[in-house]
């Protein structure tokens, strides 16, 4: 078992283990290593980062640790995480680098890696990475240290490929929106672009401070932008997270459609247009059934994976599908990207918005939502509430209140020390019961 890598790379609090500048510097000469096995020249790899304080230490951590190894570094500076994909690969890098912990707070911190293709890497070649900064690397000789220097158009780049993903001679003009960016990676990047096709631009969360990444603000705080939406009077809002790889959507009235919503569009256009691959959808168990009864009813699949985008996309590659995501607002278009994009998937939003003439209100509420009631405990490192017995109990008892009704689901957390109890059923009153009494267990073992 991977004890080092998450459900989305290595992620904790800064100076704290294993987010600390030595243990990036052995990552970084790690995976440096593990990319330079064939002993041939010149290798390179590309970094980017979010607006986090703690990003100049990592950056420059990973720096030291992948040109002692022999790797050139081009340092891209603050771009959304999908950039980064699509950088390792246009670029011919050997490995790309992505310094962010998504949607979490400031004093958190993570590195993403991606293979020469621009996809996250599997388990089997993290838990090869893992064995490396385990036992150390051996340096390169001194005449081939690789060398740094820093990439000054990424996000120009970024900003056009994300442009052409649309229909040609598609514009925004005329549509007033708001786009929050969390005060992260796309705070500049993402109002340039919408500005650019002719939209009229109400920017939220676009002054990053280091320490205001996701504070108040973005596609787990929407509020903001929500008030936004309605007293400029916007036709839509568009919220992102701290690395912009996820999205949620907010139409005129205020109200906040999830990625369960937005994937429904898509995949229910996309299949008019003869544009669906597979026939299905892609997503994780977390999404909800109601997504599923609509897919079913259109004649679509849909295909559940375990959580995480990186597992959508291992799925969508195996099966030959174009499009999936999680409900939490990662939205995965294979067509033109590697990993979720939260701008690109809101982009896509108002495309469909400007070719149907319809309102943000009538495109994002495609289904009826199966109530779901999501609780979270927090327990502290070393913990295994999971595998307390009483736990095991309360889940067992649990699923048998809700055989017939609706579903549980339990897991831990793959990127905070949280365990999650999630159910899904049309009777309040059974889900409730089954998720405080799961909740009341877990509780219970961690404090003893």
């Amino acid at each position: 078992m991977r004890k080092l890598f998450g459900t989305d790379g290595v992620r904790g609090t800064a100076n704290i283990h294993p987010m600390t500048a030595e243990m990036a510097l052995r990552i970084g000469a790690a995976v440096g290593r593990y990319f330079r096995r064939d002993g041939s020249g010149a290798h390179r790899v590309v970094i980017g980062k979010d607006t986090r304080l703690s990003g100049y230490m990592f950056e420059n951590a990973l720096t030291a640790g992948l040109t002692s190894t022999g790797m050139n570094v081009l340092l891209l500076g603050p771009v959304p995480t999908p950039a980064v994909g699509l950088m390792t690969r246009s670029m011919r890098a050997d490995l790309g680098v992505m310094i962010s912990a998504s949607h979490n707070p400031s004093e958190d911190n993570g590195i993403k890696f991606f293979g020469p293709d621009g996809f996250k890497l599997s388990d089997h070649a993290e838990m090869e990475i893992e064995a490396l900064v385990e036992v150390g690397v051996e340096a390169a000789q001194a005449a081939n240290i690789g060398r740094a220097k820093r990439i000054d158009d990424a996000r120009f780049r970024y900003g056009e490929r994300v442009k052409s993903s649309l229909p040609r001679n598609l514009g925004l003009n005329g549509l007033k929106v708001v786009i929050d960016c969390a005060n992260g990676a796309a705070h500049r990047t993402a109002p340039e672009v919408l500005w650019e096709l002719g939209a009229e631009v109400i920017p939220v969360g676009v002054t990053p401070d280091g320490l205001n990444i996701n504070r108040g603000c973005g596609s787990t705080q929407p509020q903001v932008a929500a008030e936004a939406v309605v007293a400029h009077g916007a036709h839509v809002g568009i919220c992102l997270d701290g690395d912009a790889d996820r999205v949620i959507v907010i139409d005129e009235t205020g109200t906040v459609a999830d990625g369960d919503q937005l994937m429904a569009l898509l995949a229910t256009r996309w299949a008019e247009q003869g544009l669906l691959q597979g026939g299905a959808l892609v997503a994780t168990v977390m999404s909800n059934l109601g997504l599923e009864r609509h897919l079913d009813a259109k004649g679509l699949g849909l295909e559940r994976t375990a959580v995480g985008d990186r597992y959508v996309v291992e799925r969508m590659r195996e099966g030959g599908f174009n499009l999936g995501g999680e409900q939490s607002g990662h939205i995965v278009m294979s067509d033109y990207a590697t990993t979720g994009d939260g701008l690109m998937a809101g982009l896509h939003f108002l495309a469909e918005m400007m070719q149907t003439g319809k309102k943000a209100s009538a495109l994002a509420h495609q289904f009826e939502t199966v109530p779901q009631l999501l609780r979270n405990v927090r327990f502290q490192a070393g913990q295994l509430p999971l595998e307390d017995a009483r736990v095991q109990e309360a889940i067992a008892a649990a699923e048998t209140m809700l055989e017939g009704q609706g579903r549980l689901l339990i897991r831990k957390s793959g990127t905070e020390p949280l365990v999650r109890v999630m159910a899904e059923s049309e009777d309040a009153e059974v889900m409730t019961l089954a998720v405080d009494s799961v909740v009341a267990a877990v509780e219970t073992a961690v404090a003893d």
